[in-house]
């Protein structure tokens, strides 16, 4: 049976056992496959779920496909954004919007298999509050892969915590996680990393990882160097700390240097004072000094950023959705449309 809560309005609503949040960007094509899959997988699993899909506004324009599912089946929600906001941010949306006891993420271009939910579903049963999906090696290539092992393995040199690279968003938490998700409201989101944070008892379930038969990744190089580069001033000082360090030990070696120059001139080991030198020393020193006021500036422009508090998201368009809990400045105009 559902547990009922009390809206806004103050009118009895019932919560879903199961909400599965889909971020869309370039999976058109997908859609109608992934919602049959996911309907006829939860159905299995309980009567009460729903499925939201966040239209993060890809070329491929996906939202005339949503509100055809939505129109089709009430169980499936939408969620348009104003604009393309990235892959975390959609997720927030989704997580924002939706209330169920279990939360599921996950992908929408089919590598992640609805059929691996029930698997999901069945662990967090035995009462972890947290299942997530890591990946066996299939769905990848080699150099996916070994890229994937690299940016992980610097990633949680730099962010101070563990990330294992087989690990991605696929995953189910509870109603708890959740409600302190929507709480970190960080202009730099990750969902994995916000989550790590947290500390709730959290298990594996190995699954594979089934090749991508659409289309092509949307996270290039430059995109996962921004995601690392994010998640990394968000999460870790190890930079700054790095850059103290890397001060100290140029502020060490300049003083021995000076020392050794000053004893060769004693004993008379410098016969030609040479300029060569000193102009190389005062350009590395400079571009360091430059390069670490750089870091501490970028600090800053974060810190900036989340002080002007602006909205994570914006939602143009919903289908068979209410206002969320985390309310936006155009939800007035949402509850009009």
């Amino acid at each position: 049976m559902n547990e009922i809560n009390i809206n806004r309005q103050g009118r009895r609503e019932a919560r879903d056992e199961i909400a599965v949040i889909v971020p869309v960007y370039m999976g058109a094509e997908v859609l109608r496959e992934l919602s049959a899959r996911l309907v006829a997988t939860l159905q299995s699993i309980t009567s009460d779920f729903s499925i939201v899909l966040v239209d993060d506004r890809a070329p491929d324009n996906a939202w005339p496909i949503i509100a055809e599912l939505c129109t089709g089946d009430p169980r499936i929600k939408g969620i348009q954004l104003s604009r393309n906001f990235g892959q975390h941010y959609a997720l927030t949306a989704g997580i924002d919007y939706a209330d169920a006891r279990w939360y599921v993420v996950m992908d929408c271009d089919l590598q992640d298999a609805p059929e691996d939910i029930p698997r999901l579903y069945a662990k967090v049963l035995e009462g972890f509050d947290m299942a997530i999906a890591t990946r066996r090696k299939e769905g990848h290539g080699v150099i996916k892969r070994i890229g994937s092992r690299l940016f992980y393995t610097t990633f949680s040199m730099l962010a101070g915590f563990d990330m294992d690279w087989t690990i991605g968003n696929f995953r189910i938490f509870s109603s708890q996680i959740a409600a302190g998700f929507r709480d970190m409201r960080e202009q730099m989101r990750c969902l994995p990393a916000s989550f790590s944070i947290m500390g709730f008892e959290a298990t594996e379930v190995e699954i594979p990882h089934h090749p991508r038969t659409y289309g092509e990744s949307s996270y290039t190089l430059k995109k996962l160097v921004k995601l690392g580069s994010t998640m990394v001033l968000a999460h870790s000082q190890i930079p700054l700390r790095l850059v103290m360090v890397s001060g100290f030990v140029i502020a060490a070696v300049a003083m021995l240097a000076g020392l050794g120059i000053a004893i060769a001139h004693v004993y008379g080991f410098v016969q030609v004072p040479g300029y060569t030198s000193l102009i190389v020393a005062i350009i590395a020193i400079g571009g360091v000094q430059i390069f670490m006021t750089g870091v501490v500036g970028i600090y800053v422009g974060k810190c900036l950023d989340e002080a002007k508090r602006r909205p994570l998201y914006f939602v143009r368009d919903l289908r068979n959705l209410t206002l969320s809990r985390n309310r936006n400045e155009n939800a007035d105009f949402l509850q009009q449309r």
